[in-house]
């Protein structure tokens, strides 16, 4: 019986994989048998099998003179399937309304993307869930660092210094629904944090990274807060301060949980004392810190003479 669950299991694995390679095929772009074959987890050889066992069913699949694979979508015999896998406009204005209703720190909208993600390739996933007048900005991005070449980004609208200004960038990691990008800044020789809806344009230059080895992005907590550091905090909430704290940071509820006694705790890693502080101190009545020592020790500093 486990036997044939482990072949149950070996033949679901190649449906995926069989099905990945479809949407991969269908896209604009095409890819190369390597690139196919790092996506999939395979060797470029099982790729080129399956194409050919595509082929021999009746699909039209050719390589074009960058040596890119691509199913022939203008080719009739092919026309069906491409219509399944593709949206339509109609389609994709739906979805695109759909995902934009949900908060962008909302972890299912983050599930979603990257699902999306691993389905179709990236240019056409930007296109659907990104905002219209950040697409081109993110789109930049997702090439450079693909291709790990720097960027110069014009117009960035600093919060902390309050300043417009331009900088010279090598982009590392989006965070969750690319709402902020974690880049190297040689001039500064650090790795920092910048909103994507903060940048006013992005120039991709002809100049590969150069400090790959300092490439190091840190953490960003539920409150939105990006340090290098990890504290862990546990909190006692009321079922107001529970509700409010889901509301106004949803990915906070993976680390709530229900007491016997009707209140809540939330036990989880944040990056700093300020953004959960900022949180605690406007429902002071209904939030008891429980730990750290420290977070207490900050509550009391901003609250001269309230002890907790």
């Amino acid at each position: 019986m486990l036997f044939l669950t482990q072949i149950d299991m070996k033949e679901q694995a190649k449906i995926e994989r069989i099905i990945k390679l479809l949407l991969l095929l269908s896209g604009n772009f095409g890819y190369s048998l390597k690139e196919i074959a790092d996506r999939l987890e395979i060797s470029p050889r099982t790729v080129y099998r399956y194409i050919e066992t595509f082929r021999d069913a009746g699909l039209v699949i050719e390589k074009n003179k960058s040596g890119y694979w691509k199913l022939e979508k203008e080719n009739p015999q092919n026309k069906g399937l491409h219509d399944l896998l593709q949206f339509s406009e109609e389609e994709s204005h739906i979805l695109q309304k759909a995902i934009h209703s949900i908060d962008d720190n909302n972890a299912l909208k983050s599930n979603l993307v990257s699902k999306l993600y691993s389905l179709y390739d990236s240019k056409r996933v930007i296109d659907t869930i990104i905002k219209k007048e950040n697409s081109e900005t993110i789109a930049n991005l997702s090439k450079a660092m693909a291709e790990k070449k720097q960027v110069k980004i014009t117009d960035y609208k600093s919060a902390n210094s309050s300043t417009i200004s331009n900088r010279i960038l090598e982009p590392i990691k989006f965070t969750s629904n690319f709402v902020s990008i974690w880049c190297y800044e040689p001039g500064q020789q650090a790795t920092k944090l910048f909103k994507t809806a903060r940048i006013g344009k992005v120039g991709i230059l002809d100049r590969t990274w150069g400090h790959e080895d300092k490439h190091e992005p840190g953490l960003v907590d539920c409150f939105r807060i990006s340090t290098r550091n990890k504290i862990k905090v546990k909190l006692e909430l009321s079922m107001r301060a529970r509700n409010l704290l889901v509301e106004e940071y949803p990915l906070s509820e993976k680390d709530i949980k229900e007491t016997t006694n009707g209140l809540y705790i939330f036990d989880g890693n944040v990056c700093g004392y300020n953004g959960i502080g900022r949180f605690v101190l406007g429902l002071m009545d209904e939030i008891k810190p429980l730990e750290p020592l420290g977070l207490k020790e900050y509550l009391n500093g901003k609250v001269k003479g309230k002890v907790f």
